[in-house]
């Protein structure tokens, strides 16, 4: 049996499919920002958030040298924000973070004004977590981030895991922080600017979350820089994106936030509803909500895992574009 070739009425659907926007989340937000993790494997991904129109107004990558995909773009109007991940073999005395910051900021002519300390130091390693004790975090901490506040920049608290670990072992760190920096004659702490936080988890733990370091850390600004509902399903998923979004953006104690999910389902290690990309690089719904756009009714888990090319990738549809595509399905009904 032959299939049918699809009609220029089916084709004319698919068409419209891209261009007519599902219900939206949240859009406009100076907040939002991107966990960058980059795809070798479809190098073209790593260009979809930089693409206007995006809502993103800053990133970070984990390291400390900004990503050369966004070399094109300025500091102004896309922030890299650099991070200290983990501690150095030689914890004691290493300042290579000090001194790579530095040279962003007098060699390279980057406007460097905050940085991100230790990724989840009190998990471990085969999780994501940098795994480093207080004392020796401490001690890094000393050698490479005082230096970059008598720069003038501000620093984030190292952001520790959602479990109960995080705020015990931040008090440690600062504990042995004061210890290095204080005198029989004086007594020093280690300072801070801003407080991020990582979940994975329901919206009401979320909140409870947030709540537990803004009591914690009283008077602090927080980054929320890794979130998201993990392994559910998509409306739930959904609904806590536009949920966290919306509290996210009218409190005043959230500064910024990044979800994420800057990914395609198929390599997702958060579920395939919580990715920003379906299998094709295209944007989902929450992907397209999260730059600032209309969404794009993309199933997450739809497409083949190959690089289709843009036109779902972007929820907006140029005009000539469009034009072209409605002669081609009116010649196509033409000749039915």
């Amino acid at each position: 049996m032959v299939a049918k070739p699809p009609t220029a009425v089916t084709f004319l659907a698919a068409v419209l499919s891209l261009v007519t926007p599902s219900a939206a989340g949240p859009l406009a937000s100076s907040k939002r920002g991107l966990v960058f993790t980059p795809n070798t494997t479809f190098p073209s991904d790593n260009y979809i958030w930089t693409q206007q129109p995006s809502d993103l107004t800053w990133y970070y990558n984990y390291k400390p040298l900004p990503s050369p995909e966004f070399n094109n773009v300025t500091q102004a109007a896309f922030e890299f924000v650099p991070m200290l991940w983990g501690a150095p073999q030689s914890w004691d005395s290493d300042t290579t973070f000090v001194t790579t910051v530095e040279s962003l900021i007098k060699d390279r002519n980057i406007n460097i004004s905050r940085v991100l300390t230790f990724n989840e130091p009190d998990g471990p390693t085969m999780y994501g977590g940098s795994d480093i004790a207080p004392r020796v975090a401490a001690q890094v901490w000393v050698n490479n981030i005082i230096p970059l506040q008598k720069l003038g920049l501000e620093v984030g608290l190292p952001a520790c895991t959602g479990g109960y670990s995080g705020i015990p072992w931040l008090t440690e760190f600062l504990g042995n922080c004061s210890l290095i920096l204080s005198s029989a004659d004086e007594v020093r702490n280690c300072t801070y600017d801003f407080v991020p936080l990582h979940w994975y988890g329901n919206f009401e733990g979320l909140a409870s979350h947030i709540g537990e370091y803004s009591a914690a850390f009283p008077n602090k600004t927080i980054w929320i820089t890794e979130y998201n509902l993990d392994h559910q399903d998509l409306a739930d998923t959904q609904n806590f994106y536009n949920t966290s979004a919306e509290y996210f953006d009218r409190l005043p104690s959230v500064e910024r936030y990044s979800l994420f999910g800057a990914f395609r389902s198929d390599v997702s290690n958060v579920g395939p509803n919580a990715a920003m990309l379906n299998k094709d690089g295209q944007l989902t719904d929450i992907g397209a909500w999260y730059l600032g756009r209309p969404g794009t009714g993309i199933d997450p888990l739809s497409g083949t895992g190959a690089s289709l090319g843009r036109l779902a990738a972007s929820p907006r549809v140029s005009a000539a574009l469009l034009g072209s595509l409605l002669a081609v399905s009116t010649v196509a009904l033409l000749s039915f």
